[in-house]
């Protein structure tokens, strides 16, 4: 019997390349509707994702036929994935492929964020050779806390062997510390971190965790990093802590604001008062959810999916 995937994002060519040459029949659909796209659903067997709009209970009842859904990046949380279990519908995701470019990203914040690169070079193109106030801080000697030891936690950890740090992680999941970080509770690295670098999914659990209250726990005022899911943070309250010096900059990839696709930033035309200071901050740097998707790791993701695809029909 022929495989029939339907694609709904472009991808590296390598994906669909591959998998041709591998004897799947391939249909892309990068414009429908999700409604035209649940109409034609259960002529597939799979389908292969980015982040265009969510699976839901209702998509996954009209592909009756579906026997995996690929998602071309780390999370699944686009996708009702209990349900899809319940229909014996392979997950597959990618977060083998741009775990280093996520961990790079990660160090490239910390170390501008620590110099004031950024801020210094606006600076000097606006004609001003400011010493004293662009003045830097080393990162030998600190602790570097990582929340979600996962692919992205581990690999950001291993970037930091090279300097002289002690990196800690904390994880719902027991025994995942390694040589790179060691595992500790919440408590113990809210007492301890210097920096705190998140690497979490989002989910129920993970939703607004970064509020009020879970930075006041912390013993000392830090700098944070948010490569995973804006919605892990509570805008306003980080805000809040950067006002106070609880939080002494911010590294974000990712706002609480992005909408699912990840391709656009706001829901409406109304920039949130708590982003607009963010804008206007000297020790908050931005990017737009790019730390997993260089050059590099867009081959990658596609090629993990290629190798997982053949893995679950090699069974």
């Amino acid at each position: 019997m022929s495989i029939k995937i339907l694609h709904i994002d472009s991808n590296h060519p390598v994906l669909l390349q591959q998998l041709q040459e591998a004897g799947y029949e391939n249909h892309e659909d990068f414009k429908s509707s999700k409604e035209a796209i649940e109409a034609k659903i259960k002529d597939y067997h799979g389908i292969v994702i980015r982040s265009r709009f969510k699976i839901d209970k209702n998509f996954i009842d009209k592909a009756t036929n579906l026997q995996f859904i690929a998602r071309v990046g780390a999370g699944l949380e686009s996708i009702d994935c209990d349900y899809a279990s319940s229909k014996n519908i392979a997950l597959i995701a990618a977060p083998e492929g741009n775990r280093n470019a996520v961990a790079e990203h990660s160090l490239g914040m910390l170390l501008s964020l620590f110099n004031n690169l950024n801020r210094a070079d606006r600076e000097i193109r606006a004609g001003h050779w400011n010493r004293e106030s662009n003045r830097g801080h080393e990162l030998d000697g600190k602790t570097v806390g990582i929340i979600g030891y996962g692919n992205m936690g581990k690999w950001f950890a291993k970037k930091l062997r090279g300097f002289d740090v002690e990196v800690l992680c904390y994880d719902i999941k027991d025994n995942v510390g390694d040589e790179n970080a060691k595992q500790v509770s919440l408590t113990e690295l809210q007492q301890k971190t210097d920096v705190l670098s998140l690497h979490l999914p989002w989910t129920p659990e993970t939703d607004k965790m970064v509020n009020t209250a879970f930075i006041n726990a912390f013993a000392k005022a830090f700098w944070i990093l948010n490569t995973s899911r804006g919605k892990n943070i509570v805008t306003a309250d980080l805000v809040a802590a950067l006002q106070s010096k609880r939080i002494l900059g911010a590294g974000l990839d990712v706002l609480e604001y992005e909408k699912l696709s990840f391709e656009t930033l706001f829901q409406d035309k109304n920039t949130p008062e708590a982003f607009q200071y963010l804008l206007e901050a000297d020790n908050v740097l931005l990017s737009p959810h790019v730390a997993g998707w260089t050059f590099e790791s867009h081959e990658r993701l596609a090629q993990t999916i290629v190798d997982k695809i053949k893995a679950l029909y090699s069974k």
